[in-house]
């Protein structure tokens, strides 16, 4: 029988040079993919160009007088019925920075001190869940999860420290905790020693510490897992970190504004930023969905987990009580799923370099720079923006004018007037210093209730400068002590005839 053969052409191996072999090619492609994931929120904070906070025009003001007296205030300076009564600034090192800033870059240094503190807190952020995580999958979407659920932080205040000190402290926990190396808890005391002097929120980082030091005594007790981190070295970093909370200006009597500030209860329904999370908009939906996903890993553990049930129950209790405070939950959370979560099984070990952090960095902040030319953020911008929020063209007039006080005003235009009419205020952002009674007081009169002629503040006043639409600017229109000098868009200037 006959065999047919068919003559096949002869194969030859490829001798073409082949891209990068493909572990390179992952770990450029990740280093690419982090760089851009380290300048997103930085950027997004940029793309808002938010230089209008209205408690950041106190705060500069603060810094100025810091740098004119070449001392730190212990009395009120800028408010007309409570001059001279006790006053902490607490934040004061924030408020040299920023108003360094200021007198630096104009504007434009207020918006790049949030752009640089956002770059800042998404680094910490990435090295936490990376030292956590090895699925980069699930690092990228648990560090851009958390920067987003803090969206509506992204304004100059100096709670953007607080956010980094506490990511940073977490990360250093958390290590501690997992391998037992105790070396980076000495940069504890460091931290806290600044966040004493920046914001008055280092309570917060010091709740979780203690938490820390708790944790390895309710294990002994058969509650919860135990960890690599003992009681000793645990309470010892809380000793010496409290211990350093005390170099500040005002030693132990800050702790004195810390309870003042947690337990004024009457501020909560008045202060948007510290409302409950109304779950209007996504950023609280992700929140929300962020603490969910804790509770359910932590809830399918086989062992009891004592530091992340706790530090999650914290994260809820002062997330949800208020939405200034959602970055507990943000970060508690990530912290959480990260150190649970198992990388997936086909999962390739792709070990990047140690520069990887550094490099990916370092490209993230020339992307932001370049992001400042790219959508033309100057001083003119700002300048124009801040002009459709505060009554600039109203301070010009009754500087013009030269109307003298006392200056009546509400609570949103208090701060700015501190900074710009450089006259005693009725009213401005210090929730704490003014204290629920005075708040409600003015919450009253700005609402025309009926007893509105009775607040001492107002019938005292000389000057009332108040938003066109305002109840109380109706009720000045049509009485004949008080005389209209100015009105635009903005504002509305009354002088008082008498």
């Amino acid at each position: 029988m006959a065999t047919l053969t068919v003559a096949l052409p002869e194969t030859k191996p490829d001798t073409r040079p082949s891209a990068l072999p493909a572990g390179r090619a992952d770990r450029y492609a990740q280093m690419v993919v982090l760089s851009l994931l380290l300048a997103a929120p930085a950027i997004m904070c940029l793309h808002s160009a938010v230089a209008n906070d209205p408690d950041i025009w106190w705060h500069m003001r603060t810094g100025e007088w810091v740098v004119q007296h070449h001392a730190i205030p212990r009395v009120d300076i800028f408010s007309g019925p409570y001059a001279g009564k006790p006053w902490q600034a607490y934040s004061w090192l924030f408020e040299l920075l920023t108003f360094g800033l200021f007198h630096r870059f104009g504007l434009v240094g207020i918006v790049g001190y949030s752009v640089g503190m956002l770059l800042a807190i998404t680094c910490a952020l990435s090295h936490l869940v990376r030292r956590l995580q090895a699925d980069f999958t699930v690092v990228a979407l648990l560090v851009f999860s958390s920067c987003f659920a803090m969206g509506h932080l992204y304004t100059p205040r100096p709670w953007l420290f607080t956010i980094l000190f506490f990511a940073i402290e977490l990360d250093i926990l958390m290590q501690a905790r997992r391998t037992g190396r105790m070396r980076e808890l000495l940069w504890l005391p460091v931290i806290f020693a600044l966040w004493s002097n920046i914001h008055i929120q280092f309570i917060d980082g010091l709740v979780v510490l203690g938490l820390a030091m708790i944790e390895p005594i309710a294990a002994t007790r058969g509650i919860g897992q135990k960890a690599r981190l003992g009681f000793a070295p645990a309470a010892a970093a809380f000793a010496a970190s409290g211990l350093a909370t005390l170099a500040n200006p005002y030693s132990w009597h800050i702790y004195r504004v810390a309870y003042d500030l947690a337990s004024q209860a009457g501020v909560l329904d008045k202060i948007t930023e510290l409302r409950a999370i109304a779950f209007r908009g996504i950023v609280d939906w992700v929140v929300l969905a962020l603490a969910i996903c804790a509770t359910v890993v932590l809830a399918r553990q086989r062992q009891f987990r004592f530091f992340e049930t706790a530090l999650l129950a914290f994260g809820i209790y002062v997330g949800f009580r208020s939405q200034r405070d959602v970055w507990v939950i943000a970060i508690g959370a990530v912290a959480i799923l990260a150190s649970v979560i198992s990388p997936r099984a086909n999962l390739k070990d792709i070990q990047l370099p140690r520069f990887t952090q550094t490099f990916a960095a370092v490209a993230a902040a020339l992307l932001v720079l370049a992001g400042f030319r790219v959508m033309h953020v100057n001083n003119a911008l700002l300048e124009t923006q801040i002009e459709k929020t505060y009554p600039v063209k109203a301070v010009a007039a009754i500087q013009a004018g030269h109307y003298s006080g006392p200056l009546y005003n509400n609570f949103d235009w208090g701060g700015y007037l501190i900074w710009a009419l450089r006259m005693p205020v009725a009213m401005d952002g210090r929730a704490a210093f003014y204290g629920d009674q005075a708040i409600d007081r003015s919450v009253a009169t700005w609402g025309a209730e009926p007893d509105w002629k009775s607040d001492p503040l107002l019938t005292k006043a000389g000057l009332v400068i108040a938003p066109p639409k305002a109840a109380l600017s109706q009720l000045l229109r049509a009485d004949s002590s008080y005389r209209l000098v100015y009105e635009d868009k903005i504002a509305v200037v009354f002088v008082a005839q008498r």
